[in-house]
């Protein structure tokens, strides 16, 4: 393709993979617009009127259709298998800038339709319509979304507070950017918390019930003796955040979170994070608590066990590939410190000074350590 210098204000094109087509938007889309627009997890992120009309149907196709024509904003109807299943475009901020907005119909979704979308329209955009940069938002929470803008190589930092206003309301929202050059590819992993089975604890994914679990376990007066960061009255809020915070690590590719669990009832035994440094040089740290009721019982030991040995198995095997696994106890925490020893995790060194306590006293960290070819020992 060539790439010009101008806005494109031509008709729209018709752009296709062979599985997705983009074009534009026709007068026998109406009910698809109505559908699309009626969506609750499209109003849960967007603002549409609500109910949307016929009326509001035929308004959208015909601003779709001026905005084709000046150039300001490029819509276009996502076709799949004879169906219009969404909508994708690509709105100009400013010279040579656009921003790109997307949707799916709820029952095309998870099928990989809109990342096929994307780079139908991102390459178009780059190569005929004169855009260097797009940029990418939507409000924190939003990981459908973002799930499909990472696979397209937006690349999210941090969360920036009030970014978006949302029906009236200011909101915190997530920003990333594309250059034309740009490979229509991840720039890093986007971790999944793995199943993993024990005797006497499972690894999986946080959920909604596990809430009331995390605050009685960051209540716990020795949990917030070694803790020095939890907040004071700790709530469900609070837990909420630790959960979106944990999954954010795990969309950067900066980590994996688990919930430690019983198998017989499910209920929440430990929480468990295996932090990546730099993804360059892949090395990991694991990081637990223990719920009160839990402890003494070895079920942390085996959880660190199953996560070690995850992170350390080549990824052909299943694993993440990691070279090395430390873990850091306090000096005095006996507790975490036998986790260290009995999970197979050998002692490495002394970090002086480096924890503080809730009491405003410092002690030292012990380091232990864990390496690809110690693995037996785990198993």
């Amino acid at each position: 393709m060539s790439t010009v210098n101008g806005p494109f204000t031509g008709p729209p094109p018709t752009l296709t993979d062979g599985v997705v087509t983009l074009r534009e938007i026709r007068a026998d889309d109406t009910e698809a617009l109505i559908e699309y627009c009626s969506d609750p997890e499209m109003n849960r992120w967007m603002s549409f009127p609500q109910p949307f009309t016929r009326v509001d149907a035929d308004n959208a196709r015909q601003c779709a259709e001026t905005d084709w024509s000046t150039g300001e904003r490029y819509q276009f109807a996502i076709e799949a298998n004879g169906s219009v299943v969404g909508g994708v475009n690509l709105e100009r901020q400013g010279d040579r800038l656009a921003e790109v907005g997307y949707g799916l119909i709820g029952a095309y979704r998870g099928r990989g339709l809109m990342v096929r979308a994307l780079r139908l329209i991102l390459t178009w955009g780059f190569h005929q319509a004169g855009i260097d940069v797009v940029h990418w938002q939507a409000q924190v929470g939003n990981w459908a979304s973002r799930r499909a803008a990472w696979a397209v190589g937006f690349r999210v930092d941090a969360a920036i507070p009030g970014l978006l206003e949302h029906r009236g309301t200011r909101v915190d929202g997530w920003l990333a950017a594309l250059r034309r050059n740009d490979p229509l590819q991840p720039v890093h992993p986007w971790y999944d918390s793995a199943t993993l089975m024990g005797t006497t604890a499972v690894l999986r994914a946080a959920d909604e019930k596990d809430l009331p679990r995390i605050v009685e376990a960051c209540r716990d007066p020795q949990t917030r003796h070694w803790l020095a960061a939890l907040p004071d009255d700790y709530t469900q809020t609070h837990a909420r955040q630790h959960l979106a915070q944990m999954r954010a690590e795990q969309a950067a590719g900066r980590g994996m979170h688990w919930v430690v669990a019983d198998p017989d009832d499910d209920h929440l035994l430990a929480d468990l994070a295996l932090s990546i440094r730099d993804l360059r040089d892949p090395q990991g740290e694991i990081g637990y608590w223990t719920h009160p009721q839990a402890r003494g019982r070895g079920v942390t030991t085996e959880a660190v066990r199953l996560a070690a040995r995850h992170g350390l198995l080549p990824a052909e095997d299943g694993g993440l590939g990691l070279s090395r696994i430390l873990i850091r106890a306090d000096v005095g925490n006996i507790g975490s410190r036998r986790v260290a020893e009995k999970a197979g995790f050998a002692f490495s060194g002394r970090d002086r000074n480096a924890n503080l306590l809730r009491d405003g006293s410092r002690t030292d960290h012990l380091r232990f350590d864990l390496l690809p070819d110690e693995l037996p020992a785990v198993r």
